[in-house]
């Protein structure tokens, strides 16, 4: 591990500095699409403007035939894409792979001036990052890049959970992390075959009513992934980098994957996968605070003046603790309202009751 006194050094001559602070950029929703897919890829200059993050996956759904096609089809789209308030990453395939090396030495020297995060595989501990973090410096300070790219990790494993502290402060160029169900699930060797979601038989059942074990009793499904979602959020906060949800397989089941999106949004995460159109939609729905919240969170903020002490709004207490979770609905407000109109208007309509 680099002493702290290193910690921003760049790790090439000529590399862009690293970034001190990632930006807070809105991601509501990363769109995978497959650069290799030409009906895929013809409609990506159409989705510039609707969706957060489009993102060229070059790694699994990607046919092991298809890689190098993927890889120049992404070329191609950022080369001739004006991506403007929207976010172009990719995923690259895994450590392990034959192909990762020339998706890098490939991607950016041709596209490492549009490319804004790279997602990285199956990190398996903060190793994979110091090698990812070393090859890109030497990239970019050979193609004279002047802004890092940044990187993003995915939680594929179980090693990978058990340090996700570890790479989530791996380095500066750590953007985010998502959570990665399947290969986990596999990983761990979990009983299940869904890609993310619950599972019916993860449940908990309602204690006998006078005894009697056969008698109707209330059954509730829990949720598989809380206690990995929980430690992801935990560990991207304290690192200062952002937590997302991934993907939700069940692209016809749109109420479950609404309710999924939204238990991971008020855990902390800041965006999720979508795997379908269908799915941004209900993205950034749900990564966006209601405009019954964030007019209660103005109220707060207007009612708390220096923030010290505490005030009485309709019945409940609020104080500084308060304060704190109001402004964070706030500012992601603030963030979205920058890059859609739509939010903006709803989020400007709103009139501020008196305390």
């Amino acid at each position: 591990m680099r002493s702290a006194k290193d910690f921003f050094a760049p790790l090439a001559v000529g590399a862009p500095a690293p970034v001190r602070e990632i930006p807070a950029r809105p991601s509501r929703a990363i769109h995978f699409f497959d650069p290799s897919n030409a009906k895929m890829a013809a409609k990506i200059p159409q989705m510039v403007g609707t969706v957060d993050v489009l993102l060229g996956n070059l790694e699994d759904a990607v046919k092991a035939d298809n890689k190098v096609a993927a890889r120049e089809g992404l070329v191609e789209i950022a080369t001739e894409t004006d991506f403007g308030p929207t976010q172009l990453w990719t995923r690259i395939n895994s450590l392990d792979s034959p192909w990762v090396l020339d998706d890098l030495t490939r991607l950016v020297p041709a596209i490492g001036h549009k490319l804004d995060v790279i997602m990285v595989p199956k990190v398996q501990g903060p190793e994979d990052i110091h090698y990812i973090d070393r090859i890109l410096a030497q990239l970019e300070a050979k193609a004279g890049l002047t802004w890092p790219i940044l990187v993003h990790a995915i939680l594929e494993t179980a090693r990978g959970v058990a340090e996700v502290e570890q790479i989530a402060l791996a380095s500066p160029r750590m953007q985010g992390i998502s959570l990665g169900p399947a290969d986990l699930a596999a990983d761990r060797k979990m009983k299940t075959t869904r890609v993310g979601g619950g599972h019916p038989g993860y449940l908990v059942r309602q204690d006998p009513i006078d005894g009697d074990i056969n008698s109707a009793r209330s059954i509730f499904q829990q949720d598989l992934w809380h206690y990995t979602i929980a430690k992801m959020v935990d560990a991207c906060a304290a690192a200062g980098i952002y937590p997302y949800y991934g993907p939700f397989g069940d692209i016809a089941d749109v109420v479950a994957c609404e309710d999924q999106f939204r238990n991971a949004f008020l855990l902390g995460c800041v965006g999720t996968w979508s795997l379908h159109p269908k799915q941004i939609e209900i993205a950034n729905r749900v990564f966006s605070p209601s405009v019954e919240d964030i007019k209660h969170a103005r109220r707060v903020v207007a009612a708390m003046g220096d923030g010290t002490g505490a005030v009485m709004l309709d019945g409940k207490m609020e104080d500084d603790a308060s304060l704190k979770q109001c402004l964070v609905m706030v500012e992601l407000a603030e963030q979205l309202a920058a890059i859609d109109p739509i939010l903006k208007a709803s989020y400007d309509a709103i009139e501020v009751d008196d305390a």
